[in-house]
């Protein structure tokens, strides 16, 4: 049966009305959700009904028909409602024009996960074989709706976890910036101002992701340089400038064990090498820098210079765009630099656009 194959709840429910009405040769049919916290069964999808009424159905466990099937766990079959001493043609039974009716739980590992009701605007009483083969589509239908539900939950678990390691990044960001109280606040400024690049350079929007991770963590290797030197007020001695040009290794022994921040090591690694090939730490040159690095190393050094430093003053806005068109070609992707100085012409770089 097809509808095993759908991990969509709604389109499960809809391919099986469809695979039921063929089989069966039935006037209507409707499918009935249950939730688990509300023990309610509440409609989901229908075939065949001349009215929306049926749209509003939501029943206890219990309740009606339906609500039965459900809470017995059984099929609850009324075959003429006309001759019935039981139950009346009212509501939707009177207004759809309905005499025969089935509810079937839908039953998957022993839970029931909803009602399949089949409705005959003529008396009709199924034999074995026919009963038979309408429990095995709510069998089957049943299944599909569990393996969706599984699904789902899968997926809103791996997004939850997703959210849980991205704030953990942001917290990890904050920390570093908070360990140099003269930055602080320089990641999530070149973050933001890094995915504003990437965007109008049509990056694409999964790539953006990792993108945004690499620049929380880009100075995380900064964390394995001692702090006599990274704290250092004044200019660097040649043996601390050393070990300072280290700390991009360090990102990448750090991040690359981690599977799931492998992709965002672009930024981390690489954002210190130059256009021309004399950054560090690898030497690397033009478009052998991945994009994201050539991106975050205009920002990186714009944020720079655009703020406070101990050992010198912000310089002047008009002074750090020219440097920026200055150093095209040489320390930056001329293309970067293009885009950069385009938004900073029309003041886009910190508001939306």
């Amino acid at each position: 049966m097809a509808v095993t194959g759908s991990l969509d709840p709604l389109v499960t429910f809809n391919v099986a009305l469809d695979e039921v009405t063929r089989q069966l040769d039935i006037d209507a049919a409707s499918i009935l959700y249950l939730n688990p916290y509300t023990q309610t069964l509440r409609y989901a999808a229908g075939r065949g009904f001349c009215t929306r009424s049926v749209e509003k159905t939501c029943l206890r466990l219990g309740e009606g028909l339906a609500g039965r099937a459900a809470l017995e766990k059984r099929t609850v079959h009324v075959p003429n409602l006309s001759e019935s001493s039981e139950f009346t043609r009212t509501g939707l039974f009177a207004v759809e024009n309905f005499t025969a009716y089935y509810a079937v739980p839908l039953i998957a590992k022993g839970r029931v996960l909803g009602v399949l009701k089949i409705f005959h605007r003529l008396p009709h009483e199924g034999n074995s074989e026919w009963l038979e083969f309408l429990e095995t589509l709510a069998g089957q239908i049943a299944i599909a709706i569990d393996n969706a539900e599984l699904f789902h939950n899968l997926e809103r678990s791996k997004t939850e976890i997703t959210q849980a390691y991205d704030a953990t990044i942001e917290a990890l960001s904050y920390a570093l910036d908070l360990k140099d109280k003269e930055t602080e606040g320089h990641s999530q400024r070149v973050t933001e101002l890094t995915l504003r690049i990437a965007r109008k350079m049509r990056i694409k929007e999964e790539e953006l992701v990792h993108i945004r991770r690499g620049a929380l963590l880009h100075d995380i290797g900064k964390m394995g340089i001692p702090d006599d030197i990274l704290l250092k007020p004044g200019k660097l001695t040649d043996e601390e400038w050393e070990i300072m040009r280290k700390h991009p290794m360090h990102a990448y022994q750090m991040l690359s064990r981690i599977e799931y921040l492998r992709p965002a090591l672009d930024i981390p690694y690489c954002h210190h090498e130059k256009w021309d090939g004399t950054g560090y730490p690898r030497g690397l040159k033009g478009e052998k820098i991945p994009l994201a690095a050539r991106i975050f190393s205009v920002v990186d050094v714009f944020d720079a210079l655009i703020n406070d430093r101990p050992y010198r003053k912000a310089w002047p806005k008009e002074k750090v765009l020219a440097e920026l068109h200055e150093q095209s070609g040489k320390h930056f992707d001329p293309r970067v630099v293009e885009v950069f100085l385009s938004l900073a012409e029309k003041n886009l770089l910190f508001e939306e656009e």
